[in-house]
């Protein structure tokens, strides 16, 4: 029981004298996980339903598999493409077609590798599983869930959806397990109202490993590719081994807060530009000319409601002097960081440190009296001679540029950089 591959010179011969069945699946949709192959016999003979008759062709295209039944029993596996003609007295041949080399495992443990010694079985079919990437796989909560977003410091409760794809790695457990008994076909409808809970419950633990790793929850739909390992490792047991499954790629295209992980998340975010000395200066400027238009907006008058903007503020008393110091603390504070971050700037700006460790700003130490180092060019090199070049050439001696390392003037050579030299003693400088 198993399949010969139709050498490339013998085609015809074997399609069109030779066959007396012929299996073939058409090219499978998106839809599409499982179809019963299709059978055409030769001349008047039409075969006996459920079996294959010996010398029958099989045709298997580029992202297929076909199994072979044979009482309920998986007896043969091709996932290579081409034409195999089925020969009932030899051992299965298992093309594997580039899957992982567990598919063999996979057939040693469900399938049945045994022949009938040419007798004929009760039930023989061939079904095609589609081995592309399945796409187009939508996803959604319908309540919000918990993250504990790692910047706002709080359990945000969020919305997202999206969509999925995945593909079938192990079509022998995906039938054994899954499909099974298939009458025509087996479509992915049938397979997400099974695991569509499963693929949900793995996505949020998945979230909850990017929460731990200090993902904003802003930022979860650009980590596709996270996503899509962390669900792999988490549905490996249920999708991986159980079912031959593995997912492919997550697209989370849009994720949103309720209102209120909503307000939370403004407030802290309003919060935190008020840290800023200029933004708490601009909101105090802005709140007070507000309050000043409401005043000139006044039903009974402008000069009415300018009066009890001045009873408010005589109301208030030290909170209003309060205010205004705020404002001056404020300004004083900006300017003072503005002023620093100039002279910090000033201040760096020639500085230079000396071998001794001292910092300095002219031509000579002010600690030990060393002259200030001259500066090398970008890619310059220094020859053991003493010559500083830029070229693959000393212009003092002509030697040639080292390949990489350090070089002492002995002509000890190091990858690494070293202070002294480990042959010779002397003091090192490779500026």
């Amino acid at each position: 029981m198993g399949l010969i591959r139709a050498a490339f010179g013998s085609v015809e011969s074997v399609t069109r004298d030779q066959w007396k069945e012929y299996f073939w699946a058409d090219s499978m949709t998106n839809e599409t996980l499982i179809v019963k192959g299709k059978k055409q016999t030769k001349g008047n003979n039409r075969g006996q339903d459920d079996i294959i008759t010996n010398g029958s062709v099989i045709a298997v295209s580029e992202g297929q598999a076909a199994i072979i039944i044979e009482d309920g029993k998986i007896v043969e596996f091709c996932a290579d493409p081409g034409r195999f003609v089925w020969d009932s007295s030899t051992e299965p041949s298992i093309f594997t077609g580039g899957f992982f080399s567990g598919i063999i495992d996979s057939f040693k443990k469900i399938g049945e590798r045994f022949t009938f010694g040419g007798d004929k079985a009760k039930v023989q079919r061939v079904y095609y599983v589609n081995t592309k990437e399945i796409m187009d796989n939508k996803f959604g909560t319908t309540t919000p869930m918990v993250y504990d977003d790692p910047y706002y410091k709080t359990a945000l409760y969020i919305r997202y959806f999206g969509q999925f794809s995945f593909c079938i790695k192990d079509p022998i457990v995906f039938f054994s397990s899954v499909a099974g008994a298939v009458d025509e076909v087996y479509t992915k409808d049938q397979l997400m109202d099974m695991c569509k809970d499963e693929f949900m419950t793995a996505l949020d633990s998945s979230l909850a490993k990017l929460s731990a790793e200090g993902i904003k929850f802003s930022q979860i739909p650009i980590k596709q590719s996270e996503i899509a390992k962390y669900m792999s490792e988490t549905l490996d047991e249920d999708w991986g081994i159980k079912r031959g499954l593995d997912v492919v790629s997550v697209a989370i295209v849009k994720v949103t807060p309720d209102e209120n992980s909503r307000r939370r998340i403004e407030e802290f975010d309003t919060n935190v530009m008020h840290s800023n000395t200029n933004a708490m200066a601009g909101g105090l400027a802005y709140a007070q000319m507000q309050a000043m238009q409401k005043a000139a907006e006044n039903s009974a008058g402008a000069m009415t409601g300018f009066m009890g903007l001045g009873m408010m503020g005589n109301a208030m008393g030290n909170n209003a002097q309060y205010q205004g110091a705020l404002l001056d603390t404020a300004k004083a504070l900006s300017e003072k960081e503005a002023k620093k971050s100039v002279e910090v700037s000033n201040n760096r700006s020639g500085v230079w440190k000396c071998s001794c460790g001292a910092e300095n700003t002219g031509k000579f130490c002010s600690e030990c009296g060393s002259k200030k180092p001259k500066k090398t060019p970008a890619g310059s090199w220094k020859c053991s001679c003493g010559a500083v070049n830029t070229g693959k050439f000393c212009s003092e001696c002509g030697s040639k540029k080292p390949a990489d390392g350090f070089t002492c003037k002995c002509g000890y050579k190091s990858n690494t950089p070293f202070k002294y030299c480990p042959e010779c003693g002397s003091e090192f400088n490779n500026d």
